[in-house]
């Protein structure tokens, strides 16, 4: 059965002509972003306003979760090397104070694109000084001296998604796990003490409220600063449906019971949530507790 998309996920159509320099640069660099290739439904804002979440390594995976509309391939393909240097300079021109800088899953490569990652940090550091840069990793299948690699570059925040709850990985991320997520986030934590540690969840694919706060619960315990959670919207007829639309009142609770009860620096939690929305806020974030 068909869950009706309420009136709280509505959002205003894009406005073309002020996001037009922002898709033309991606184009002149060809560059990829994540509003893009997984369809989010903010892009309209975040364009307009001159951000974007950039996708490297892509635009294909070589996972092929279930909820996720960006293509997928399995096949080995070489990294481009002039990748690292073309987004350093989409950062430049747009004059970004802070960057997301994410991929797709790269299971094909021997460190799973952490020396991409890397040399694109580099990059930005060079050409943009003083802009803020934040990591949006997989779990590179538990490589932790390819997370080192990662790391090495010292990110201002380190982000990885845990996704939803134990009990749904099989059905919605079968290629992942949940507890060497969880190892992930806390081994960051340990090693790098000055990176502020963020993960993010769907809701909306099955899960019920405990299970959404057994896992703000267990993300607290692994010691992560930041939590975004938004509303799972099914891309296409061909992905996961959508179980259920959570409300804007339950929204503000998972925030309340985070930010209150957990002591999460930071709960992002509405409808049209996504792990990048709004990510340049961290920047009051780190002035208000810094390390």
């Amino acid at each position: 059965m068909t869950v009706l998309k309420p009136d709280w996920l509505r959002v205003k159509a894009p406005q073309y002509q002020r996001i037009g320099n922002v898709a033309d640069l991606l184009v002149d660099l060809n560059l990829k972003t994540v509003c893009q290739e997984a369809s989010c439904p903010n892009i309209g804002e975040c364009f307009a306003g001159g951000t974007a979440t950039f996708l490297i390594m892509g635009p294909a995976c070589t996972r092929a979760c279930p909820y996720c509309d960006i293509s997928f391939d399995r096949s080995k393909r070489e990294l481009d090397p002039t990748e690292p240097l073309r987004l350093a300079e989409a950062v430049s021109r747009m004059s970004l104070k802070h960057v997301v800088i994410t991929s797709v899953n790269r299971d094909d490569l021997e460190d799973g694109g952490a020396s991409q990652f890397l040399a694109c940090v580099e990059c930005v550091r060079k050409s943009s000084p003083n802009t803020t840069i934040e990591l949006l990793i997989p779990d590179f299948c538990g490589n932790w001296k390819a997370l080192k690699t990662v790391l090495d570059s010292h990110p201002n925040v380190l982000n990885h998604n845990i996704e939803t709850v134990p009990r749904l990985y099989r059905k919605v991320r079968p290629q992942g796990e949940y507890e060497r997520s969880l190892e992930l986030l806390n081994r960051v934590r340990n090693g790098w003490q000055k990176v502020y540690t963020k993960s993010g969840l769907m809701v909306g694919l099955g899960e019920n409220d405990d299970e959404v706060l057994q896992v703000l619960s267990d993300l607290r315990r692994n010691q992560v600063d930041i939590v975004t959670i938004g509303q799972y919207l099914s891309p296409g007829p061909s992905h996961l449906p959508v179980d259920r639309f959570v409300t804007p009142e339950q929204f503000e609770s998972f925030r309340h019971h985070g930010e209150s009860l957990l002591g999460f620096l930071q709960v992002v939690s509405s409808p049209l949530t996504r792990s990048s929305y709004h990510a340049g806020e961290v920047q009051k974030l780190m002035k208000t507790y810094p390390r």
